[in-house]
């Protein structure tokens, strides 16, 4: 059974930090592409970062600069340590595995950032 469960979320003021975690379980970590979206309250569901991998890592514009995504292969662990947060990073973070062919999706996390 693939589990995928984020920790990590809560409430935080504007220019403060928080660290996401999504801990695996059931798949085969290092095979797969690991990333981290979001979805905001009447918004589409956005890719913010993501890890290769090997390791190689993407940003939206938005985030560049104050987000950085890590994974811990031997822990099956993905990260997203995001600074300088901003009210407009309020959202549900959802980690996501990308395999070969299987998509698998953790229940998401809320993160809210006050002004």
């Amino acid at each position: 059974q693939v589990q995928l469960v984020e920790s990590g979320g809560g409430l935080v003021q504007a220019g403060g930090s928080l660290r996401l975690s999504c801990s695996t379980s059931g798949i085969i970590f290092s095979n797969h592409v690991m990333n981290w979206y979001r979805q905001a309250p009447g918004q589409q569901r956005e890719l913010v970062a993501a890890i290769s991998r090997g390791g190689s890592t993407n940003y939206v514009d938005s985030v560049k600069g104050r987000f950085t995504i890590s994974r811990d292969n031997a822990k099956n662990t993905v990260y997203l340590q995001m600074n300088s947060l901003k009210p407009e990073d309020t959202a549900v973070y959802y980690c996501n595995a990308a395999g070969y062919a299987l998509n698998y999706w953790g229940q998401g996390t809320q993160v809210t950032v006050s002004s």
